[in-house]
Parts: structure tokens; C-alpha cells; sequence
């Protein structure tokens, strides 16, 4: 059943969130502004000129009055409501916002029986929410799909696009690319799914579903370790399992060492998901996790998926051992573009989240 609790529209709507053509939503409006009369700022002053001051000062309250309860109407009726994308969906329907400030698409199927679930795309193909959303539609599970962009990526991208992510990683990786591509991600999450709940996607109680790819893996694992955004079921592809890993992905890329500063160790600690395998397993029930790696992954090591597999297995108790599920693919890639291979992983996916 599509969640009938509704947030505030004007409490709960993101500032600078796109307007939704597809809603019916009625505007509820609920801000409150200050009507008090400071007539008493007057006391003391030539009647006249106090007369002045108070009309000055009636306008000012009028026009702020005004524009109050404007963007709180533009709030109200902008808000895009998934029950009303459901019910135009022939057979799903796809729309184009932003939730917080982050860049997202929704697909909306006709029917909805289960919470969203949020995706990350990679640093590279797929690179986009429009490319992720195109690999893993996800259409044979009954939720809405929130695909977010990732920071410095796609229309949050720095002017020279691929140039201008060259330069920050020949700067410094940890600080210039992880952290603000990486951990910017994770950090603006809970933003986002408060978002989704102002647009009638998720109830109060529901918990997410998550979805990383590459660098959107590392961001979904961190994600889980933090426990900012309750979580239900995930899935990784690929993942990088931190800052480590990354950074021995682009030492070999490059072919030089990297050189670690005390900042980056602490990021590297705070990212690692093996290290903090017990946070991600924390919960009654922990989070189903489905980890995914191809064995042909020529940029993450596929030993890094089976070492995090290791380390959240004992902290998994054996009545939620089947929660926890890793598969390793012959022969996949890092970056999937076989039709056959996409197939093996909407499927995989697919299932997962349909538990």
C-alpha cells in the first residue's frame, strides 16, 4: 500500500526543489508568521514621524506576510506526491526533480506495495541517473526508484566536466574527489529521504531500500554503517569498501603511490567498511545486504567484497543468515555493459529486493 502519512508541505518541501508538473496534491497551507505590532518601538518619538515609522513599518510586515505565505502556496502545490505519479504511470512513470538539492529521477510504477528504494550510480558507465536507470530499471519490483545523482557528477558537475575531475584527483584524491563525491553523498541522504516522505513516497516508519554501484557502493556502505537513514534491504555492485580501496584503485591507475596524510587515515577509518562491519550489522534485524562483485574487476580487487563478506559474517546472527548473501560473477567486469550480464544483475537485484 502506497503510505498515507503526509508531512508538512512548507515545513518538509526542499529549498530549491523541482516544480512537478504530474501532481494533483490540494495546497495545505501551515506556516505561521509573526503578526505582533511593534508599536512600541514608536514610544517617545514626534507623532508625526511616529506615524511615518508605523506605515513604513505596516508595509514591511505586509510584504514579508505576503511573500510568506507565497512560497509556503508554491511549496504546497509544487510538491510532487507519488500517489499522483502512480496514478498516471501507463505503466510507470518517470520524472525528473531534485530532493534536498540533489539531482534525481523517480520511476514510478502503477502499482506500489513497498518503500523506495534509493540508487547510486558509479564514477564511471554506468556514470548517471539516467544511464543507472536505464541499466536497472527494476520495473518487476512493486517501489518507487530514486536514482541521485552524485555530487560533482552530471548537473552538479564543475565546468570541463571530465578535465575538471582529472584536476582534483592529480590534487588529492582523498580530500578532492572521496570525501566530497563519496561521503557528500552519504551525508546529503537523510535530506533526500525526508524529501520523499514530504512527497507522500515514505512513511514515517518505513525503512528504505539502497542501492550502490563503484563509488555509489562505498557511499551505500557507509551509509549503512552510520545508520542516519533506516535501511531495510541493500545491494552493492562492485562496491568499493572505502577510501583504501579506492585509493589502491587509483594507485594502480596511475601507477604512482599515493601520499597519505593523518586526514586522509581518518577518512580511510571512517569509510572502511570491513573495519566497521559491526555498525552495518547492527539492527533487530540487520540489513538484508546482497553484495555483488565480478571476479574479472580489473579496478577494485574482488578480494575486498569477500574480505567484507568475512567480516559482517559472524556479526550476523544464524537466524538472520540468510540476510546477508555475496555473489561472486564469473568473468563480470567492473563496469557491466553486457546485455546478458545487465539481465543476471536486474535479476539478482530484482529478487533481493523483493524479499
Amino acid at each position: 500500500m502506497m503510505p498515507t502519512s503526509r508531512a508538512n508541505a512548507c515545513e518538509a518541501t526542499p529549498t530549491g526543489s523541482t516544480p512537478f508538473r504530474m501532481t494533483n496534491r490540494p495546497a495545505r497551507h501551515s506556516c505561521v508568521t509573526d503578526r505582533t505590532r511593534p508599536w512600541s518601538t514608536f514610544a517617545g518619538a514626534h507623532p508625526l514621524k511616529a506615524k511615518r515609522l508605523r506605515l513604513r513599518a505596516l508595509a514591511a510586515l505586509v510584504f514579508a506576510t505576503l511573500l510568506t505565505w507565497n512560497a509556503c502556496f508554491a511549496a504546497a502545490t509544487q510538491a510532487p506526491s507519488c500517489r499522483a505519479l502512480a496514478a498516471r504511470a501507463d505503466p510507470v512513470a518517470t520524472v525528473e526533480t531534485t530532493l534536498a538539492g540533489v539531482p534525481a529521477l523517480l520511476r514510478v510504477p502503477k502499482s506500489v506495495t513497498r518503500p523506495p528504494i534509493v540508487l547510486w550510480h558509479g564514477f564511471g558507465p554506468p556514470a548517471s541517473e539516467q544511464a543507472l536507470m536505464e541499466m536497472l530499471p527494476l520495473d518487476d519490483v512493486p517501489a518507487v526508484k530514486v536514482y541521485l545523482g552524485l555530487p560533482l557528477f552530471g548537473k552538479r558537475a564543475e565546468a570541463g566536466g571530465v578535465e575538471a575531475l582529472k584536476r582534483r584527483q592529480a590534487s588529492d584524491f582523498a580530500s578532492r574527489i572521496f570525501a566530497p563525491v563519496v561521503v557528500g553523498a552519504t551525508d546529503e541522504l537523510p535530506a533526500a529521504v525526508k524529501a520523499l516522505r514530504a512527497m507522500d513516497c515514505l512513511a514515517r516508519d518505513e525503512k528504505i531500500g539502497l542501492f550502490g554501484f563503484s563509488g555509489g557502493g562505498a557511499a551505500a556502505l557507509l551509509a549503512l554503517a552510520e545508520h542516519e537513514v533506516p535501511v531495510g534491504s541493500a545491494v552493492v555492485l562492485n562496491a568499493s569498501t572505502g577510501l583504501s580501496a579506492s585509493i589502491g584503485a587509483f594507485e594502480k591507475a596511475t601507477g604512482k603511490p599515493y601520499p597519505w596524510s593523518d586526514a586522509a587515515r581518518e577518512l580511510a577509518r571512517r569509510t572502511d567498511a570491513a573495519g566497521r562491519a559491526g555498525e552495518i550489522a547492527a539492527g533487530h534485524p540487520p540489513v538484508a545486504l546482497l553484495i555483488v562483485q565480478g571476479t574479472a574487476d580489473a579496478m577494485l580487487n574482488p578480494q575486498l567484497a569477500v574480505d567484507l563478506h568475512a567480516a559482517l559474517k559472524p556479526k550476523y546472527a544464524a537466524r538472520d543468515a540468510q540476510r546477508l548473501q555475496l555473489i561472486l560473477a564469473d568473468d563480470m567486469p567492473h563496469n557491466v555493459t553486457d546485455a546478458g550480464r545487465i539481465g543476471q544483475l536486474r535479476k539478482w537485484a530484482g529478487d533481493w529486493f523483493n524479499r
